[in-house]
């Protein structure tokens, strides 16, 4: 890397550039036809509050492999424009709750995950500058009287026991116009946030109580075709192959036969996409529960004979995700490759964008130095470095190359939004299918 005061950028260190450059060419070609096609988008499929992606930068494919609507992280971004967090967050009030004066933010259990609370903290933040009055209302069981959270930032959090009144969610002399949730409902839906008279962002359906990332990844194929026909490329160089395994029991090993098939089929399916252009890479897939988050029961295998080869130490480690609850299904994902390295170590580095409302605020890389290229980099020992591409992922600059920082930072942001518009699909579609059930309840009662 050079030695510009700007924020470092991961070097692409592969010469496998052509078809993403490609892409990127497409993108700044169509900027205009893109954004008017999101626009449109926006207008009938209202965005989730927030959301973060991970994306891999393969050179030759760039593409999302996780879409998180309760994303933590906030306290990596780059404070330099936290003015567009705060300017996306009066956009969404303006949707969710106009007259709007108080939030109540219901964050994750995590009493001794301080990371977590920083990214908290920057939160509460951004929502104060948009104007909220912000209080935290914690889902512990045990909590009886107010919590306080001391930061090595400096910065503090008051966790306060939830209270429930009819229809109504508050904490002590507080009266919210809206509920913000940031804990993603692994351990299920609690009965205290049911039939609530206020807003809940995002939708309990989003929930992993409920949702499935193969759901997702459905909505975001026929959104990435769709785009595709907009800028003339072929779909697959932003969207990975899929397969969903079903009734999967690892510590039991039921239900291999169906995982190793399901790994054959999206092998077979990339290399003949390898082989189209010309890739001489091996072609891996990156089996994940099908629900949950936080890097938990992820593997990534080249052969369907790595599926059952697994000791019982691998096994044990699929069996289950956050909370302890058991996988029973799996995703077969089609693994992209990151050549993208952070710093003299050459560590192996991924971007993660940040959206809230439909506007991007910002983002960092996840940087792992003891993870490979076809390796998941959510796990520990990863690092952050944040983005300075908040402006350029919204405002490409036509007067530079395709491959240039600030262009390159536009794509990402595309391919984000992208997955973020998915995400508004399944929302819809999940709250849909709530509604009639309840509907259906409820006639059934009468």
């Amino acid at each position: 890397m050079g030695n510009e005061s700007r924020p470092a950028v991961p070097h692409l260190t592969t010469a496998l550039t052509g078809p993403l450059q490609k892409i990127e060419t497409h993108l700044l070609q169509n900027q205009a036809s893109i954004e008017r096609w999101f626009r449109s988008q926006w207008q009938r499929n209202p965005a989730p509050f927030y959301c973060s992606v991970d994306l891999r930068n393969a050179g030759f494919k760039l593409a999302p492999v996780d879409t998180n609507l309760f994303p933590a992280g906030f306290n990596n971004l780059n404070p330099a424009f936290r003015s567009l967090a705060v300017q996306a967050v009066q956009a969404a009030l303006e949707r969710i709750c106009p007259s709007a004066g108080g939030v109540l933010l219901i964050p994750e259990n995590h009493t001794r995950n301080m990371f977590y609370f920083e990214s908290l903290a920057a939160l509460i933040e951004i929502l104060s500058l948009a104007g909220l009055r912000v209080r935290v209302g914690s889902l512990l069981p045990d909590l009886r009287e107010p919590k306080i959270i001391e930061l090595t930032s400096g910065r503090r959090i008051t966790l306060e026991p939830l209270l429930r009144q009819g229809d109504k969610l508050s904490v002590a002399d507080f009266d919210p116009c809206f509920i913000l949730l940031n804990n993603d409902l692994s351990a299920g839906l609690p009965p205290i946030l049911q039939n609530l008279s206020q807003p809940v962002v995002p939708p309990l359906s989003l929930g992993w109580w409920n949702r499935l990332k193969s759901s997702h990844f459905s909505h975001y194929r026929s959104i990435a075709a769709e785009f595709a026909d907009i800028v003339q490329i072929d779909p697959w160089l932003i969207d990975p192959v899929f397969r969903k395994c079903g009734k999967i029991d690892f510590e039991k090993r039921t239900g291999e036969e169906c995982l190793a098939t399901y790994v054959d089929e999206v092998l077979a399916e990339t290399r003949v996409k390898y082989r189209e252009y010309g890739i001489d890479q091996e072609p891996f897939v990156i089996v994940k529960a099908d629900a949950g988050t936080y890097g938990m029961a992820i593997m990534s295998v080249k052969s369907a004979d790595e599926v059952h080869a697994l000791n019982r130490k691998q096994r044990n480690k699929m069996a289950h995700i956050k909370e302890g609850h058991a996988v029973t299904d799996v995703m077969v994902q089609e693994g992209v490759y990151t050549f993208e390295t952070w710093a003299d170590k050459n560590a192996v580095a991924e971007p993660v964008v940040y959206m809230i409302d439909h506007f991007v605020i910002g983002g960092f890389y996840r940087v792992h130095t003891e993870r490979g290229i076809d390796e998941n980099l959510n796990a520990p020992g990863m690092q952050f470095e944040p983005l300075a591409f908040a402006g350029p992922c919204c405002y490409p600059d036509p007067y530079q190359a395709p491959d240039t920082n600030p262009n390159r930072f536009y794509a990402y942001g595309v391919i984000a939004r992208l997955a973020l518009l998915a995400a508004a699909r399944e929302s819809k579609e999940a709250t849909d299918a709530l509604s009639q059930q309840a509907e259906g309840l409820r006639k059934a009662g009468s």
